[in-house]
This record gives C-alpha cells, sequence and structure tokens, in this order.
C-alpha cells in the first residue's frame, strides 16, 4: 500500500524575490537520484574513464521548486512519487531546501535514478542516461483538490507527459486548476522523450497551460522552426505566454505570435550544466509571485541559470 511522506514547513534562505503573501507556488513532477560524473574529454570504451563521481537530489520537477524556494518564494509545495529506497532521504533534502514535500512512497517502483555524464572539457555539456522509477508512476489517486489551497501557481514538469498513469495526473490537475482559475506552466522536459511522444500529441496534452518555457532544442522539435524566435512566437499563437530558454543567449519572451523581448544572459564559466533550465524556471515563477513583470521574472531566471551552471548538480546551494 502507498503512503504519503508529510509536508513539511519551509525552511531556508531567501536569495531574490519572494511570493507574495498567500501565493503559494505548487509543483508537481519528478523527484530522482542524481549520479553526476565529470569527466574530462571523451570517454574511454572498454576501459577506465577518470572521473569526479558525486551522488545528488534531483529530478526537474524538485530542482524547480528547490530553485523557487532559494529564490525567496516562502511556501513551495512538491508533488512527486518516489520509492521507499531514498524516500527520508529526498524529504529530508527537500525540507532543508524550504520546500513542503508531498511524496508519494511507492512500493513496488524504486526512485528514479539518473546517471548525469557531463563533460568537463566541451563546455560543460551533459548527457543523461534515465531510469525513471517510480516518478512517472503518479496517477490521479495521488492528487486530491486540496492541494491547491492557497496556491497562486501550478507548475507541471514534462517529464509527466511520458507516462500514461501521470498523463491521466496532468488533465485532472489542469482541471483542478482551471476551477479554481489558478494559472499553469509547463516545462516540455526533454527532447528526446518529447521525440517518442509525439509533437501533436504533446501539444494537445498541455492545451489549457498559460505558461511554456521549452528550451531551444524543444521549440525546435514542437514547431520544426531552426530559427528560435521563429519558434517561440510560433508557439506562443498556441500558449499565452512562451518564455524560451536560449542557454547561453539569455531567454526570449514571446505572446499573440510575437517575439516581445529577448532578455540577455548572465555572464558565467560552466562546471556542469545540469539543471540550469530548472534553476530558470524556479526563478522565473518566484519572481512572478512576487509581482515582477514577465521580462523582469525572465532576467531573474537568466541570473538562476548562470549561478547554476558554476556548481555541480541541478539544486541551489545549500542554504547551511
Amino acid at each position: 500500500m502507498r503512503r504519503r511522506c508529510g509536508a513539511a514547513g519551509s525552511e531556508g534562505g531567501v536569495h531574490g524575490p519572494g511570493c507574495a503573501v498567500g501565493g503559494a507556488l505548487l509543483v508537481v513532477g519528478d523527484v530522482v537520484t542524481d549520479v553526476v560524473a565529470r569527466h574530462r574529454g571523451p570517454l574511454s570504451p572498454g576501459t577506465d574513464t577518470a572521473s569526479a563521481i558525486r551522488t545528488l537530489p534531483g529530478g526537474a520537477g524538485a530542482n524547480v521548486a528547490c530553485w523557487a524556494a532559494y529564490r525567496g518564494c516562502a511556501d513551495v509545495r512538491l508533488l512527486g512519487r518516489v520509492g521507499t529506497d531514498g524516500a527520508e532521504w529526498h524529504q529530508r533534502e527537500l525540507r532543508a531546501s524550504g520546500v513542503r514535500p508531498h511524496l508519494v512512497v511507492d512500493p513496488a517502483a524504486a526512485t528514479g535514478t539518473v546517471i548525469c555524464l557531463v563533460d568537463a572539457c566541451d563546455a560543460a555539456e551533459r548527457t543523461f542516461l534515465t531510469d525513471s522509477g517510480a516518478s512517472l508512476r503518479l496517477d490521479p489517486a495521488d492528487w486530491a483538490p486540496s492541494l491547491l489551497d492557497g496556491v497562486a501557481r501550478l507548475h507541471l514538469s514534462g517529464y509527466l507527459f511520458f507516462s500514461e498513469s501521470s498523463r491521466a495526473l496532468v488533465a485532472v490537475a489542469l482541471e483542478s486548476a482551471r476551477a479554481r482559475g489558478v494559472p499553469v506552466s509547463v516545462d516540455p522536459a526533454s527532447a528526446g522523450f518529447l521525440t517518442r511522444l509525439g509533437v501533436d500529441r504533446f501539444l494537445g496534452l498541455i492545451e489549457g497551460a498559460d505558461v511554456l518555457l521549452p528550451n531551444r532544442d524543444e521549440a525546435f522539435l514542437l514547431t520544426g522552426l531552426p530559427d528560435p524566435a521563429d519558434a517561440a512566437a510560433k508557439l506562443s499563437r498556441l500558449v499565452p505566454l512562451v518564455v524560451a530558454k536560449q542557454g547561453a543567449d539569455g531567454a526570449l519572451v514571446a505572446r499573440a505570435g510575437r517575439v516581445e523581448s529577448r532578455v540577455p544572459a548572465v555572464p558565467a564559466t560552466p562546471h556542469d550544466t545540469t539543471g540550469a533550465g530548472d534553476a530558470f524556471t524556479g526563478a522565473f515563477l518566484a519572481a512572478l509571485l512576487a509581482g515582477a513583470g514577465v521580462e523582469e521574472a525572465a532576467a531573474e531566471g537568466c541570473g538562476a541559470g548562470a549561478l547554476a551552471v558554476e556548481k555541480v548538480g541541478g539544486r541551489p546551494p545549500s542554504p547551511h
């Protein structure tokens, strides 16, 4: 029988715009264990490749929640699913980051694990080997309308769209949010998984979302347009607000079929790009909840992304 770990009170530092009073952020998404291996140069098949290896808490949904809390959002909640292995560790790490975890403990599947191969000699670009485990086994039974009590924004990790059960949860969550007038944001999460799911299917599933936060590759995949501005503009005809993350080129803000602004990146020396997009999303949402305009919020996102790439792992610096 599955069980849900209890929520915890928020703690942790304030490092940017905070949430407006009574304006909580609920993130629904993946919680996984990251094994980050930083190596220099090409892998050596059939023998050893020297690497620096760390085991860290991760998951796109969990990372977004932690970055939102780090950037000052005082009430961040996370609904996710983990295995019995590591459940207490993940709950403890989320609490330490200022996130109130609502973790469903799956008795039949292990916590998801992602091996992140980071080439330290190639702009810290990463390759993921993903075992989603329990993280994609969220289902409608894990949802309760009371999760939206006091919530001003709902964010859905794109990984939810890559399994049948979690897609069913997305439909229920979107319906609940619409009934309460809670705006919904979506991060597509993975160009590789999107390809397998199908572009038209994904776009149909996010109907009703208010904000879409793709990266450059995801925007290209979703539109077939190689120019980032054209892609962002096209997507904004389907979703009211599109904020397209461009890595070292900053971000594009598009509405109603046109790009309204280009937000510059913050200079950084990358060590590990894992979670940079999650950092952007978390800081962006925290800023919106604090009352910032979209362009200002995107600038906050760029700042968090720059901070993220200068450290190892997808979470913000420890508040302790």
